[in-house]
């Protein structure tokens, strides 16, 4: 009888646990993710290997919430609750939100190799393929026809390489005109009418409530292949643009050291704060990376730097942070470093 009962209270909660991990709470949580070594997934060209040493990017793992895995963050230090609007745009979906972030990565990663190649003096060139819809607004009308990840290659038959030049001639038009986009979606092209109206929170501007990126293929020489179709967002920007330059280069840039980092990159070789370096600095620390790149922010007292500090002080960590504002930075700072004995 006791056995029956106790078989009945386990499969009561293990119905229970179930339906809880079903229950979808309007938050997301993250916590501390991975380091992954970047040289597999990158591949210069007859492009140089023999580094001792290794550049990787850092991740955060985050899910949608459920009652569970609330209570879980809760519990423990570096896992985070943020309300979805803190993640994701208004209105966007969680499909949306994953191709803007993939389409992120792949402008950090044109970035990347942009500024490696440049520093390496070879050849970068760029072929224009149109305009990306990266957001849409809610209640204009580019919601009735279009859809975040869309590729726009021509208005009112008139073809356009860029963002800017499609703000441009939007801008010239007024309230009520008419204008008819041909777009790309899932490989398949398609067309649709839509009348420019005043946006509600700038009336004086009209438009059809999109947010655009100008969507280009890199041309470079050596060639490069970049494995990158699991990681979204543009934090790898900087750590991508070492190891590129690396194998662009003769000599260990490593100097035997295990060197993981994070931060965006432009085109200029600026390196831009990210979010969730807290739990980059746990993840590196838990795979024993001996340095650290972290976005400096021109010193401000709320850098990434400053806050990755603080973080290594309480893991009680022996890993080196150091502070980056460029790709220069990095660079000199590897250059002058000592070979690791």
């Amino acid at each position: 009888m006791k056995g029956k009962t106790f078989l009945r209270t386990i499969i009561l909660l293990v119905v229970i646990v179930l339906i809880l991990s079903f229950i979808k709470l309007p938050f997301y949580v993250t916590q501390p993710g991975m380091t992954s070594e970047l040289e597999p997934i990158i591949e210069v060209e007859n492009g140089f290997n023999d580094e001792e040493g290794s550049f990787s990017l850092t991740t955060i793992r985050f899910g949608r919430a459920n009652p569970l895995t609330y209570m879980w963050a809760k519990l423990h230090d570096f896992y985070y609750i943020q309300p979805l609007e803190e993640i994701r745009r208004e209105e966007e979906t969680d499909e949306e939100y994953f191709k803007r972030q993939l389409h992120m990565m792949e402008a950090s990663q044109e970035s990347a190799i942009t500024v490696a190649y440049q520093k390496a003096n070879k050849r970068v060139d760029y072929l224009f393929h149109g305009i990306y819809v990266d957001g849409i607004v809610k209640d204009m009308p580019a919601m009735e026809v279009l859809k975040v990840g869309d590729r726009i290659y021509k208005v009112d038959d008139i073809e356009f390489q860029t963002a800017e030049e499609f703000i441009d001639f939007v801008g010239q038009k007024k309230e009520g005109e008419e204008i008819t986009i041909s777009f790309e979606r899932e490989g398949k092209q398609k067309q649709g009418s839509l009348k420019l109206t005043a946006f509600i929170d700038d009336p004086a501007k009209v438009g059809i409530g999109i947010s655009l990126t100008t969507d280009r293929e890199l041309i470079v020489e050596p060639d490069i292949n970049l494995d990158t179709e699991d990681i979204g967002g543009p934090s790898a920007g900087l750590m991508m643009s070492l190891e590129i330059y690396g194998q662009l280069t003769e000599g260990d840039l490593t100097k035997g050291y295990s060197i993981a980092g994070t931060g965006t990159i432009n085109q200029s070789g600026e390196v831009g704060p990210i979010g969730g370096i807290s739990q980059k600095i746990v993840a590196a620390d838990k795979a024993g990376m001996d340095i650290f790149f972290a976005p400096n922010e021109n010193d401000q007292l709320t850098s990434n730097y400053n806050e990755a500090i603080k973080v290594g002080e309480k893991i009680k960590t022996d890993m080196q942070i150091i502070p980056i504002d460029s790709f220069d930075d990095a660079v000199n700072y590897l250059m002058n470093l000592k070979e690791k004995g």
